[in-house]
């Protein structure tokens, strides 16, 4: 009698197979239809068995997809199914072969496909939403379940095959690949024409490091681009080039070279940054060979330039080296926290280190009040059976996780830990892990250091993957942040009409770094007792709060304004949540539900529909 393979999944949020067949490569072929805001075409995809003479079926994820037809190649046939559908994971998309699969055969699988008006991985534009209003616009954001809704595929962090990309558009395309036939984005010559229609360009890229499906990424629009470095170029509209080729510039091949001393040599060719309309919904997305990247990062200083030092971070931690499944996200964002403020360190000096671990201790504080501090997404390994993904989306895993991977730098001493990070990043590379493959891989690479071996056996290994909420606080270096602690607490005592009291000036925060202008407003948003209104308005006067270009200090100036119910930042909220399209609805819901409604309503189909749907969850409970 023959034994039975079993192959247990480690991800819950996919309803694929993947344990008993493994997805080798992806041909993604589409036709953009802007008209009709859809992708057509077919995806073809390279199978092989896990198992012996076992299953049959095959099983995809797909989420509000139109599939045409199914075949297999070589002229075997396939009967196919789409299940019925299982929230919030879409419906499986069921391929039953001819008979049971033998271990080692491969089989490749083309599926005829269509986007719908449901799909969730796109986004639309007219030319109207545009910044010159003369083209239209799509991009993609399949981060965490969303490349589902877009092809049907093995959606999850723990299957990495490697692509190509041939995209028909009337208009530039990025992907995320290596372009082998040119696409006017960092080549010189044209894209061959396409016979299937007038106007219509074939854009194709190969993506030979596997990697999962939540890193598909293409976007296109009137594009151009610029040099940023030697190994880079900025992408954007063409009004915005100049502006965003200035922003990035000075800082890009510094952050490249500081991450390849600290891990290994950069495996992506070239890094490149796409800079999208306002209406996307993070600050950057990590999708190799071009980082996608919000707009709000131009902000005329370079003050915001960071964000690119965090995608690059993802281009070991993340895209090389990745979760298995969205429970161990913290190993994705807290080792790429790390990895930013170890380049920050090297770029900026030491003290900025532990300047932005500041701040990022102030943003986990706020997603675990928001929570609860009992909370299951406040722990760092988190249940995720049942649930979507997005749902646990915080900082937590972010800082949290940089918190565990800073402790235990600290527990072994910068040196020793330091030989770790590149042997880490190089036994999994190209692969997927969990935390316990963490685990085991540190305590082997150091099981032979008595020393470091003994500091290791004090790690609560279970409270740290576990425990809910905070993490112990460090000591932090505050030698950055002591000046604008002491300045926030002069504004305890303003009284505009005491002679003798504070009289704030714009001399106070001459010389200040907008991170420090951050530290200062999110200190004076955690005062027991709210500013006054006239506090607030003066505040906004006196710096240029109100008018700054830079998002990050207006979002928290008009924070620290709507804590004081202060009625002059409420259309100014209302103004910059319609004009960027990042999430976060929470603080003006609080004081102003009517508006906070109205705006939504107002601006809805400007967001992203992941960005559509949190804000939905958030005012609406849906």
């Amino acid at each position: 009698m023959s034994s039975t393979t079993i192959n247990p999944p480690r991800d819950p949020n996919t309803l694929s197979n993947y344990n008993n067949f493994l997805t080798q490569h992806t041909s993604a072929n589409f036709e953009i239809d802007f008209e009709r805001r859809r992708l057509h075409g077919n995806v073809t995809l390279k199978l092989v068995s896990f198992s012996d003479s076992e299953i049959k079926d095959i099983l995809l994820d797909t989420s509000h997809l139109d599939v045409k037809n199914v075949s297999l190649k070589h002229n075997v046939l396939s009967n196919w199914q789409l299940l019925p559908r299982f929230e919030p994971y879409g419906s499986a998309l069921k391929i039953s072969l001819e008979k049971e699969a033998e271990k080692g055969q491969v089989f490749e699988v083309e599926i005829q496909i269509q986007t719908t008006d449901k799909c969730t991985a796109l986004q639309w534009l007219t030319p109207a939403q545009t910044s010159n209003k003369k083209h239209p616009y799509v991009f993609s954001q399949c981060q965490a379940i969303h490349a589902r809704s877009i092809f049907p595929c093995q959606d999850t962090p723990d299957v990495k095959s490697t692509f190509d990309f041939n995209i028909r558009s009337p208009l530039p395309v990025i992907a995320s690949g290596l372009a082998t036939r040119a696409t006017g984005i960092i080549e010189d010559s044209s894209p061959a024409v396409d016979e299937k229609g007038p106007g219509t360009s074939l854009y194709n890229f190969r993506q030979d490091i596997p990697i999962p499906s939540y890193l598909f990424a293409l976007a296109s629009g009137d594009i151009a681009s610029a040099p940023i470095g030697p190994r880079s170029v900025v992408a954007t509209g063409p009004e915005e080039l100049s502006a965003s080729k200035w922003e990035l510039e000075s800082d890009t091949e510094r952050f490249i070279q500081v991450g390849e001393s600290l891990v290994y040599d950069y495996a992506w060719t070239t890094y490149n940054v796409l800079i999208l309309p306002p209406s996307f919904p993070y600050g950057g997305m990590e999708n190799p060979v071009f980082t996608f990247a919000t707009p709000t990062i131009v902000s005329g200083d370079r003050q915001n330039v960071d964000v690119i030092a965090h995608e690059l971070a993802h281009s070991w931690s993340g895209n090389l080296v990745s979760n298995a499944s969205w429970e161990h996200f913290w190993l994705n964002e807290g080792w790429t926290m790390y990895l930013e403020r170890r380049i920050q360190a090297a770029v900026h000096g030491e003290p900025h280190r532990d300047f932005s671990a500041i701040i990022g201790w102030k943003a986990l504080s706020d997603s675990v009040n928001e929570f609860g501090d009992q909370h299951e997404f406040t722990k760092l390994v988190i249940d995720l059976k049942g649930k979507d993904p997005d749902d646990a989306f915080s900082s937590v895993p972010y800082e949290k996780g940089f918190h565990f991977l800073y402790y235990l730098e600290k527990l072994l001493g910068k040196e020793q830990w330091d030989k770790f990070i590149p042997h880490y990043f190089s036994k999994y590379k190209g692969k997927s892990l969990d935390s316990y493959d963490f685990k085991s891989t540190l305590l082997d690479f150091f099981d032979e250091d008595e020393t470091a071996r003994k500091k290791l056996d004090k790690v609560d290994w279970d409270a740290w993957f576990y425990k809910p909420g905070l993490p112990p606080k460090p000591d932090f270096d505050t030698s950055l942040v002591d000046v604008c602690y002491a300045l926030a607490d002069q504004w305890k005592t303003f009284i505009s009409d005491e002679k003798d009291g504070f009289h704030p000036k714009m001399k106070d925060i001459e010389g200040w770094m907008a991170n420090q202008v951050v530290v200062f407003l999110e200190r004076i948003q955690d005062f027991e007792q709210p500013l006054s209104k006239e506090a607030v308005h003066v505040m906004g006067q006196t710096y240029g709060f109100s008018k700054s270009k830079n998002v990050e200090v207006v979002s928290r100036y008009l924070a620290v304004g709507l804590k004081a119910r202060s009625e002059e930042v409420l259309e100014s909220t209302a103004e910059l949540l319609g004009r960027v399209g990042r999430m976060n609805y929470r603080k003006l819901n609080a004081v102003d539900r009517e508006l906070a409604v109205k705006t939504f309503e107002k601006n809805k189909d400007f967001y992203h529909p992941i960005c559509r749907a949190m804000v939905e969850k958030d005012l609406f409970g849906k």
